[in-house]
Formats: C-alpha cells, structure tokens, sequence
C-alpha cells in the first residue's frame, strides 16, 4: 500500500476512485504529443506507463477509507480449506485444491521420488532438452482419462490457451469464444490473427446466428468454450455445442480448468457430466494447478494436433520442459481423484449446502451450480472490497472480484469450495457474509458515506 495522499487532496483522490469503480471515469483530456527521450528522460521513467497513476490513487484511497488490500496475501501454511496469513488462522475460500490433494501422502512422495531421479528441472524445452519418463507418463494417463488419441503437457496453463490458439489459426480463419472467456483464451485468439466473434454467455442461438451470419466468410473455424466458468460457476450445453460445431464444420475446444475433478459423479468432468461421447470434443484443454495440484497445461485430442503442436506450438518448442517432481505430482493427484470419487462426493455436497444457506439469506449466487465455485454478487466493486475485508477480519479469506474482471454492477466475492471444507466452515462464513452484508447496506449509500468522510 502507498502512502495516503495530503489532507487536502483526500477528497478528490477518493471521489476519483469510487468514480472509477463505478464505471463513469470523465473522459481524459487528449495526451500531448511525445516529447523524444533525449528532450524528456522522464518518460522513461516506469511511474509514466498508462495506468500506474490511476493505481497509486486507488490504493492512496482505499488507505484513507481503511481499507487494507485484499490481494497478495503471503499465506505461511498449505492454502487449502484453512491456511494460516500473518500468524492467524482463517478458513479459506481462496484455493483451487477442490479435492484437497495438494499434500496428499501419495501425491508428494511421488513428487520426492521425481527429484531424487530428475532434480527439480528439465533445464531446457524437451525438444532440446530431452523428454523425461514422467512427461511422457503423465501424457499417457490423460490421454486415457479423455479417451484420446494423445496429449501433450506444458508448463503454464495460461500459455498453454495461448500458444494453442495461436498455433492452430491465423489470418483466413474465425475463433468463436463465449463472452466469459478467460484471458488465455482471447489472447490466444488474438496472437493468431484470426477474426474473432464473441456470443453470449452460454447463448447457443446467439452463437448459431454468428455461425450463420460469418462462418462461410472464413476457412477454418474454432469454437472454444469452458467446461465450468471461473467466474459464475456454470457450465455450457455441450451437446448443442458439439452440433453446432458439426453443423457448421468447426472445431470445438474445452477449456476443463475448473471442471476436471469437479464436473460428473466421479470428476472425470464436462464430458461426464453432460453424458457425451469426449472424442466428439476436438481439443481438450485443462490444467494441472487446480485438482492435479501441480502447476502447467494439457491439451488433449487426435494424434495430428498433438505432433503438430510439439514442433510448431511457441510456448512448447521455445519453452522449458514441465519440472519433474512437478509431471509426477500431477499424474499420482489424477490417480487419486479416480481411485477416490468420495471426496468429489464431499465436494458436491459441500458446494450444495453452501449454495443451498446461501439463498436461505437470499444472496445472489447468480447461475453457479453450486459446485466449486459459488459467486456471492455484492454489486460496485468498492461494496466488493469492503465485505472481502470485514470477512477477513473475521478470520474468512476470501477474495473480491471487480472490475474490469467482472462489469462493475456484477463484483462479488468468488468463493471456492473444497472437499474438506466441513459444514460447520460453510454454514457460518455464509452467515457471517449475511451478516456483514446487510449492516454495509443498512448504513445507506456507502460512496456517499466515504466521500462525506472526507468532508
């Protein structure tokens, strides 16, 4: 946090921020021609990059309402239904460990047994570097679990959209993404050049009309959806995907994220939930940082997408092979996950009572289905922070989602559940946001409130 601005521009500093979080920024004056760097070193200077200023201010007003910020927590234990931040214990709504296997016995003694053979790095990409016996396993076990005819693993989940996409399309094609799509996905299509449309969260007609109206105006085409979104906690109809993609003669790419482990009786994920056959899905797209407690990307899908993708994919060729003890941890925690469908059990019915208390106290919870992550929408993003931080007083972390993460008149607070989140957690920290929520709207108008603070 930076430090508070004078008394005397406390106010406008204030009114600046609310004004922002609230959508209606005043229209900037026109920036003054560039002066050359050998005239003007300043610009240079980092502090001068668009945005920085529009930062300090923020955080100098969040100082100045009390508010401490709510990111970048060091956590000083294992961040899973607990952990522990500053010496104190909080339950946790904060992690993707939505099977509680990060720390599992069988998934760090693999990890162990990877670094006494490998050390802890491949050194370079596995084209110069060599594979190692885990990648190649790892690659086997989820290309098995998606019925596939091969996988490859990469090390960042995020690169793995975006280096996929951009491999795959370019200039002549089109990339249909649904409207909610994380930022891998629509840098991925951007990095391609291909035109890209977006439709309507889960709006299969208004995609079907975008087909219609476009498609025949380009060569190839890829639809790319998520199999459960990070945001609202929903997911797409999958059938109506696939015949649609059938229809129009497109490919059809799964972001599973967040739906391996939690989607289906068993977790296998959207393609068990939804009853489908999973090589009628082109590609498959997942990553290992959220059940698979471990950290990289896979895609999954026929033998020709794959080999294309391990010789011409930038952020495989160009980039270092997934770490040893890393691949090992991410094949035994998706051992575990199928030799133990209870705890995606625990998981359901945890993210059932969460939801089910939830609208009890009448909060909006919006289109979750009350799986691993359950949306608590508060409304302006300044409403957002303040509950994060009452709740965080109260010993619950969890964290504030605005904009432009979400459109302002949506921030919420993002809870993930875990299975080993226990009924008595769930039950109070929805009663403790109940709580919290109505006495921040009961005092009125919060900006009004915060501005008149400041005189």
């Amino acid at each position: 946090m930076t430090q508070s601005p004078r008394p005397d521009g406390g106010r406008a500093a204030l009114a600046g921020f609310v004004t922002n979080r609230l959508g209606r920024t005043p229209p900037r004056p026109a920036p003054a021609r560039a002066a050359e760097p050998a005239q003007n070193p300043s610009v240079l200077s980092f502090e001068t990059l668009p945005g920085y200023r529009e930062l300090k201010l923020q955080r100098s007003a969040a100082e100045l309402i009390g508010l401490s910020n709510p990111f970048f927590h060091v956590h000083e234990a294992k961040a899973g239904a607990t952990t522990r931040i500053e010496g104190r214990p909080f339950v946790n709504f904060s992690s993707y460990d939505y099977l509680g296997l990060n720390g599992h016995p069988k998934v760090s003694e693999a990890a162990r047994a990877a670094i006494e053979a490998f050390g802890t790095s491949s050194s370079a990409s596995r084209v110069v570097a060599g594979e190692r016996p885990g990648h190649l396993s790892l690659e086997r076990a989820l290309a098995a679990h998606y019925g596939t005819e091969g996988c490859v693993v990469m090390v960042s989940g995020h690169a793995t959209n975006v280096t996929t996409i951009g491999a795959l399309l370019e200039p002549g094609d089109v990339i249909y993404h649904d409207a909610l799509s994380h930022n891998s996905i629509v840098t991925g299509a951007q990095l391609s050049g291909a035109q890209r449309r977006s439709f309507a969260h889960n709006d299969l007609t208004a995609l079907e009309t975008l087909l219609q109206a476009t498609r025949h105006e380009h060569r190839r085409a890829l639809i790319v959806v998520e199999g459960l979104y990070s945001m609202d906690g929903d997911a797409p109809d999958i059938a109506g995907l696939i015949a649609l993609k059938q229809r129009y003669n497109a490919w059809l790419m799964v972001d599973e994220a967040h739906g391996l482990g939690v989607l289906g009786r068993t977790g296998a994920g959207l393609f068990e939930h939804a009853g489908i056959d999973p090589t009628s899905v082109d590609i498959w797209m997942g990553t290992m940082s959220k059940t698979m407690s471990a950290c990289g990307g896979y895609i999954c899908g026929p033998a020709a997408l794959i080999e294309y993708l391990k010789c011409t994919a930038g952020g495989f060729v160009y980039s270092v092979g997934m770490s040893p003890p890393l691949a090992a941890a991410a094949e035994a925690a998706l051992a575990v996950m199928q030799a133990e469908p209870e705890r995606v059990e625990r998981l359901r019915q945890n993210g059932r009572l969460f939801l089910d208390c939830a609208k009890k106290q009448g909060l909006d919870t919006g289109f979750s289905l009350g799986l691993a992550v359950i949306p608590v929408i508060v409304g302006d993003s300044l409403k957002s922070v303040t509950l994060s931080d009452r709740l965080y007083k109260r010993g619950i972390n969890v964290q504030p989602i605005i904009h432009p993460a979400v459109p302002e008149r949506a921030s919420r607070l993002r809870f993930f559940m875990t299975s080993e989140h226990t009924p008595e957690q769930i039950r109070d920290t929805v009663a403790a946001v109940a709580e919290e929520l109505a006495a921040i709207e009961k005092g009125g108008s919060l900006i009004e409130q915060l501005l008149a603070k400041r005189g």
